[in-house]
């Protein structure tokens, strides 16, 4: 998802509690301001909720309330995602993300930019594709049942294909780069004991 606490890794686990999240030779690690994390956890919730109503559509029967009430609100949070993301983009380039703490690998921190920035690429690219499937089709979008997005491409059936063939594909690629943000977070918390996960907590700890 886009940015996140595994920006990069330290330089080694420490077997003692350290003060204030530091590790051992590592510069104390700075947070992220407050709108870019309430961005960030925002989007994170609302990608657990897409993902859920996502697994839930094709166990509903084609043509009933039930699965049209699914297919709104996929699509609905699916395009808040992609507003949120949208704000997300313009903030980060206006108010840049803090420095990772020195001495963390080279390595280590181009993997998390890569990582970070599939991600913000994936999380616009799925509520875009999710859309055209639905608008090549020429069926408009409802936003929560209160504003109807018209279908703003010419009727495609090959581009409706197109478009959902990379949505169903994109989600496997969106596993797997949150599953490595996750596990970096954790190693950064668990094994090398330094900060870098308290960077995007919603609350700090003091000092």
């Amino acid at each position: 998802m886009p940015t996140s606490p595994s920006r990069a890794s330290g330089a080694g686990p420490s077997l003692s509690p350290l003060k204030g999240g530091e590790g051992k030779g590592e510069s104390p690690a700075v947070s992220y301001d407050p709108v870019a994390r309430a961005l960030h956890w925002l989007v994170a919730g609302l990608a657990v909720v897409v993902v859920s109503l996502g697994w839930a559509i094709p166990g509903a029967p084609r043509e009933t309330e039930s699965r049209d009430l699914l297919l709104l609100l996929h699509r609905s949070v699916g395009l808040s995602i992609l507003a949120l993301m949208v704000i997300r983009v313009l903030w980060r380039l206006f108010h840049p993300p803090p420095p990772l703490p020195a001495g963390f690998p080279r390595i280590e921190a181009l993997a998390a930019h890569a990582d970070h920035a599939l991600l913000y690429v994936l999380f616009l690219v799925m509520p875009l594709s999710g859309y055209l499937n639905a608008a090549a089709s020429g069926h408009a979008v409802s936003l929560f049942g209160l504003v109807a997005i018209p279908p703003l491409v010419p009727e495609n059936g090959r581009l409706s294909q197109a478009a959902i063939a990379v949505h169903l594909a994109g989600q496997f690629l969106v596993y797997g780069l949150v599953g490595l943000n996750v596990a970096a977070a954790l190693m950064h918390r668990i094994v090398r004991r330094n900060a870098i996960l308290e960077r995007m907590l919603p609350l700090r700890r003091p000092g």
